[in-house]
């Protein structure tokens, strides 16, 4: 970590889970995550939502209540994992666009590598990003990951609402940074949020589903 700036997540406490995991993850107001190699000082942290900080890669996330926020822990023993980053990523980018595809809802998803843009290095929903889901070119689920020896963590996002008011609460003024982050939103399509939930949980079965709140 490259500040004090408070965790997202107890760490400690996914890297001792034994068993495959799928956290749906609520908060109960927005809040701004920072990825791991970002400085809280790209924030003006006055009038901002509270500021939090994920150990994966990326930029910088603004999380909304309603979010489709879904993580998932593959332990390195589960037959699941990989060795290599990318295919790690693309897994959760095919459960996604798989759960989609049940609704009608076509996705593609990036299978290159990151974006060097450097207003994607500013802003998740900005750029592209190995098992990105996009629908009709606009980013839909963003995906990002951590790992450590004892598995993979991967955490996405399809958000409820727009983001693109994200850059008022930045330090300095990013160009276009409103324009590129007119991404997709659940509400979009036809589609019922519990019940894309409950297919994400089939298509990544076997895990256990966890039910988190996080108070902002």
């Amino acid at each position: 970590m490259i500040d004090d700036t408070e965790e997202l997540y107890d760490y400690d406490v996914l890297r001792r889970l034994d068993e495959p995991s799928m956290m749906v993850v609520r908060v109960s107001s927005p809040v701004l995550v920072l990825g791991s190699a970002q400085p809280s000082s790209l924030v003006r942290l006055d009038d901002a939502p509270p500021l939090r900080r994920r150990r994966g890669g990326g930029g910088l996330v603004l999380l909304q209540p309603d979010d489709l926020w879904v993580d998932w822990w593959i332990p390195s023993t589960d037959p699941r994992w990989r060795a290599d980053v990318r295919s790690t990523s693309l897994l959760a980018g095919e459960w996604w666009r798989d759960a989609l595809a049940s609704y009608g809802v076509t996705g593609e998803i990036h299978r290159g590598g990151a974006d060097n843009d450097p207003v994607a290095s500013v802003a998740c929903f900005a750029g592209r990003g190995p098992g990105e889901v996009f629908v009709e070119g606009r980013k839909a689920v963003g995906v990002t990951q951590w790992r450590v020896r004892e598995g993979a963590f991967l955490s996405t996002v399809l958000p409820a609402s727009p983001t693109a008011h994200l850059g008022q609460w930045l330090r300095t003024p990013v160009d276009d940074l409103e324009q590129v982050l007119s991404h997709a939103v659940v509400g979009e399509w036809d589609v019922d949020p519990e019940d894309l939930l409950e297919e994400l949980a089939l298509r990544s079965a076997p895990v256990r589903r966890r039910q988190l709140f996080l108070i902002a």
